[in-house]
């Protein structure tokens, strides 16, 4: 699947967890992929598994990578917003606007990091439905 660049919608949380909706899609379908693509044994001549396995693994990495790339800089772009309202807050005791401003940047952060932790989860339930079927096809470099 092929990621969007860098460019995700921070500023809009909605925005933010469609995009990571839409590039989960590999792993929402990896046990699909690996019962099409993978042979049972008596289909194991009209297939590569090993290659099959491979390209899996590479698009999975590719995924995953770019998914935290985007979320840890969302939550860079959103602790700098945070940073800056919090500065200007101590310059404007009673704005309440800006309080309100403050609040609803904290809060889009909290969900933002929150979705680090979905990620690990998504993360580790695709690599384990990988190793399942591709273990005997194909062997990662051990970085993963």
């Amino acid at each position: 699947m092929a990621a969007p660049s860098g460019a995700a919608g921070c500023e809009d949380f909605a925005e933010f967890q469609e995009l990571l909706r839409v590039m989960r899609t590999i792993d929402d379908r990896i046990v699909h992929e690996l019962n099409t693509t993978i042979p049972t044994a008596s289909f194991v001549g009209k297939v590569d598994p090993g290659q099959t396995c491979k390209e899996l693994y590479q698009s999975l990495m590719d995924a995953h990578t770019s998914r935290e790339r985007i979320i840890k800089n969302c939550i860079s772009q959103t602790s700098t917003v945070v940073k800056t309202l919090k500065e200007e807050r101590e310059k404007a005791h009673e704005d309440a606007a800006l309080l309100k401003q403050l609040r609803k940047e904290q809060t889009k952060l909290k969900l933002m990091q929150s979705e680090l932790n979905v990620e690990e989860v998504v993360n580790d339930r695709s690599w384990k439905v990988f190793n399942e079927r591709c273990r005997i096809h194909y062997k990662p470099p051990k970085s993963q």
